[in-house]
């Protein structure tokens, strides 16, 4: 066959999915009773169904159409009989019975294979420990089900099993009842009594450690909280539970939302695909974001263990008891909770770093999706595999269009707004449209424009030009808006923009514009001209504050207006901001001058602005760490036509190396006057001397003389503080001498029975700047400590290394292209979602030079020969091509 025949016969198989198709389902399904047999061998799953028509299909058809995968039918029971093999229908994909009644029950029973499931979605057992996932279309791989996020039920669950091994059996709601069976086994039965959609059940089977506690809600509602972890790491439970207190003491106060069950239980498993998926009732977490201590933790662990717990939390009213209609309305879930997430996070810890950090993850990440040939909307219009939409467009981008909403309505209103949508649409499946219609109802404001922001691909370009009348006292702000040509969407309509925004004096004072320090400019059409008067003087303008908008910014800012910025502007984001903008400005010229075999030279002023951030007194050391770092090399290439990627590590290498030999004195103060004996204490004061010493030995590291201080630090920091062990480390991974060795076995020797210290060892060494990294990489994946199989360690090493490490992935040579393409050959017959993530860094292959693009593309159609490759897989490739 033909590579072209080949590519056509999959194209045929993968089918597409179109919004514009929904249909309500032909059955609505009132109750499910499941029951659980498990044994070594397989799995055995009876469920009993409670259904009947839906007065609202349109269908004439009497088929009931139920979708099932990796499923052995052992029996079918209608009304209490068999059902005859005329009347129904078994594909690999599904099962059809023809002429059922109106209302009916019916029986099924299936034989599954958990232990040979190595996809990790439906039920499945890596090692000792039974787990599910059923989110996206995961639960048609337990049972025949219409697996969809609109067919609503009340569950009961009955777990049978070996005591012995598996004392622990989990699932959704309250536990009803439990007892003892023949030869060593025994069950229990969960009911829960919320109606919700199959893919938030959920299933754990195991031995655990467990960390109980309770929580009393504000109408005086004692709640069980349980946290599973895998035995021997109960210690490490602590600081989620914290959290999770913190989360739900922080959605009472702030949306006024309870919990609703008598139990809230956390399951933390080190087989998964996901980050943590918030089933009712019954969170399973991958154990990168529960488990943490001050000797196997950094303090990003802890903050993103505060983030992704309360994230799962706030699933329980923006997820579960308000569901989505179809997968299309992904973000009406994922963006709605992510924006009460990095909100809760900013309110807990620090408003400013928190939201320079999620800026960050948003333009290396969304930016970059919106500018390829993957770009989507925030409510795409069709798919391929669901699996490939849990996307930073569908998750932070919505999130940014939740922001804008509330910037638009103001607080008040917006919370408002929340309150109507979760009252009217309380244990519904429901649309984007109707959230927003929500928001509209009580604001009074019309969102019809502004609903283009779900519809809509690609990132809007804000061009801003001004002028001062000095005669009038006017100034004027003349703002533009475009946004480019996205796959299947050449032409884009004006978006309703929210810009906030303020002026500063000569001095660093705020202007008053209205008798306020700063306004939200309305910006809804291409152009549009604001004018404010009496201003006494021209004024330097702080431009889209706090990231009012996801959008790219230009506006002619001389050097001095950017370091003035970083200075005076009382917005912090904005301080950051002029900070960064600066130092991409130098790098962009430092790269023409390596392009050209110019000599590089450092503007003084910059090393000024640099040193003045450092002196600031009373400064926030955890903002002020945030503010020394440089932007990133894939930022960096965000930012050219063609991505020179040697270029790029060439100019950033020099500029952090001036920055550390010319404030070598300071860093050194900072770093001596910021050593802390509170090693082990999570709290801002605590984590804001450590990043900021710890930025400063980024720095000194850079500097033979000082490179005793990194090796001093790994050394006392090696079994009790990861925070300090962790930079130490990578700075010494950079190194290329005899220490580098020494320290990394000295690290593996310490922590190897710790599978997710062993992770920080692995990318450390995918993320070194060593030219022979590729080559350690290799290495690596034959390496004890890495397992195909499990998804941490493909993340840890392949995805570092793809992802996180430019200057070796694109080595001219091609190699890294070839190697990625052959463990996401591997991946795709085990892991076709994993697979479909770790290929990402090959479909931005447009980008790069002629040279490197036909090495990238080479790669990517020897991918999509494989006649079985998945269709997860063969979805972003096909596209990318």
């Amino acid at each position: 066959m033909s590579e072209t025949a080949m590519q056509t016969e999959k194209m045929n198989d993968a089918h597409t999915t179109y919004l514009r198709d929904y249909q309500v389902p032909d059955y609505l399904i009132d109750e499910v009773d499941l029951h659980f047999d498990l044994h070594d061998d397989a799995t055995i799953v009876t469920s009993r169904l409670r259904i009947r028509h839906n007065r609202f299909s349109s269908s004439k058809k009497h088929d009931l159409l139920l979708n099932g995968e990796e499923l052995k039918l052992e029996s079918l029971l209608l009304n209490g009989e068999a059902v005859k093999d005329s009347a129904y229908e078994l594909t690999d994909k599904m099962l059809i019975l023809h002429d059922v009644p109106d209302n009916f029950e019916l029986q099924i029973t299936t034989r599954i294979y958990p232990q040979k499931n190595t996809a990790l979605t439906g039920l499945y057992c890596p090692h000792t420990t039974y787990c599910t996932q059923c989110e996206a279309e995961g639960f048609r791989r337990i049972t025949y089900f219409p697996d969809r996020p609109d067919v609503l039920a009340r569950y009961t669950t009955t777990i049978a099993a070996d005591e012995k091994k598996f004392p622990t059996l989990l699932s959704n709601g309250n536990l009803i009842a439990s007892g003892k069976l023949e030869n060593g086994r025994h069950w229990v039965k969960w009911e829960d009594p919320f109606n919700k959609p199959c893919y938030l059940f959920a299933l754990v089977a195991g031995d655990f450690d467990l960390l109980k506690d309770t929580f009393t809600t504000q109408s005086g509602n004692e709640i069980q909280l349980r946290i599973y972890v895998e035995k021997g790491y109960g210690e490490q439970a602590h600081h989620a539970m914290y959290s999770l207190k913190e989360a739900m003491r922080w959605d009472e106060k702030t949306y006024g939302r309870e919990y609703d069950l008598d139990i809230y239980m956390i399951v933390a498993i080190g087989d998964f695909n996901m980050g943590a998926m918030e089933n009712k009732g019954l969170n399973i977490f991958n154990t990168k974001y529960i488990l943490a201590k001050p000797e196997t933790a950094t303090d990003e662990d802890y903050i993103q263990i505060l983030s992704v717990i309360g994230h799962e939390y706030f699933h329980n009213w923006s997820g579960n008891r308000i569901t989505c209609r179809d997968w299309f309305q992904l973000s009406l879930k994922e963006g709605l909770t992510i924006f009460r997430d990095q909100s809760f996070s900013e309110d807990t810890l620090s408003h400013a770093v928190m939201r320079i950090q999620d800026v960050i993850a948003l333009r290396e990440v969304q930016f970059v999706e919106d500018a390829s040939p993957l770009a989507h909307p925030v409510r795409p219009d069709h798919y391929i595999e669901i699996n490939n939409f849990y996307t930073s467009t569908i998750y932070n981008k919505g999130a940014e269009v939740l922001r804008m909403l509330q910037t638009i309505l103001g607080k008040t209103l917006f919370r408002k707004g929340m309150d109507l949508y979760f009252t009217r649409h309380d244990g519904q499946a429901v649309t984007i449209e109707d959230f927003v219609k929500a928001m509209e109802d009580v604001s009074g404001i019309d969102l019809r424009q502004f609903r283009l922001w779900y519809s809509q691909a690609g990132t809007p370009i804000v061009s801003v030009e001004d002028d001062y009348d000095e005669e009038q006292q006017i100034y004027r702000l003349n703002i533009q808006q475009k946004t480019l040509p996205t796959p299947n969407q050449p032409n884009k309509k004006p978006l309703h923009i929210p810009i906030t925004m303020g002026l500063l004096d000569q001095n660093g004072k705020e202007i008053p514009i209205e008798s306020q320090s700063e306004v939200v400019l309305q910006l809804t059409a291409a152009a549009q001209t604001f004018t404010f008067e009496n201003i006494p003087a021209r004024p330097i303008p702080s431009l889209l504050r706090n990231f009012s908008a996801p959008v790219k910014l230009n506006y002619p800012y001389s050097d001095s207006n950017l370091q003035f910025l970083c200075k005076h502007d009382k917005d912090a984001f904005n301080r950051w901001e002029a900070g960064q903008q600066y130092a991409l400005r130098l790098l962009l010229n430092l790269i023409r001058d390596y392009q050209h075999d110019k000599p590089l030279q450092l503007d003084p002023e910059y090393i000024a602005m640099f040193e003045h951030i450092l002196k600031e007194k009373n400064a926030d050391k955890f903002l002020l760490a945030e503010m020394l770092k440089i932007p990133s090399e894939k930022y960096i290439g965000e930012q050219m036509d063609i991505i020179d990627v040697d270029a790029i590590h060439a100019a950033r290498e020099f500029l952090i190396t001036e920055i550390a030999t010319q404030l070598q004195t300071t860093l050194l103060a900072i770093y001596q006057a910021n050593q802390s004996a509170k090693s082990a204490v999570f709290n801002i004061e605590e984590v804001g001397k450590r990043q900021l010493k710890n930025r400063c030995l980024m720095y000194l590291m850079l500097l033979p003389k000082y490179q005793e201080l990194g090796l001093e630090q790994f050394e006392t920091s090696l079994k009790t503080n990861m925070s300090d062990l962790q930079p130490a480390l990578t700075a010494i991974a950079n190194l290329d001498n005899p220490h580098r060795e020494k320290a990394l076995e000295a690290f593996y020797e310490a922590w190897k029975h710790d599978a997710l210290v062993v992770d920080k060892w692995l990318s450390i060494q995918a993320t070194s700047k060593l030219p022979h990294t590729l080559a350690t990489v290799k290495k690596l994946v034959r390496h004890e400590a890495f397992d195909i199989k499990n998804p941490n360690k493909v993340y840890a090493l392949i995805g570092a290394f793809g992802q996180r490490n430019p200057v070796n992935f694109h080595t001219a040579s091609g190699e890294g292209y070839a190697f990625l393409r052959e463990i996401v050959h591997q991946l795709d017959k085990l892991n076709p979602q994993i697979a479909a993530r770790m290929v990402n860094p090959l479909t931005s292959w447009k980008r790069y030079d002629k040279e490197r693009q036909a090495l990238m593309q080479k790669q990517l159609e020897v991918l999509l020969q494989d006649t079985k490759i998945s269709t997860d897989l063969y979805e972003l490739v096909s596209k990318s091509l």
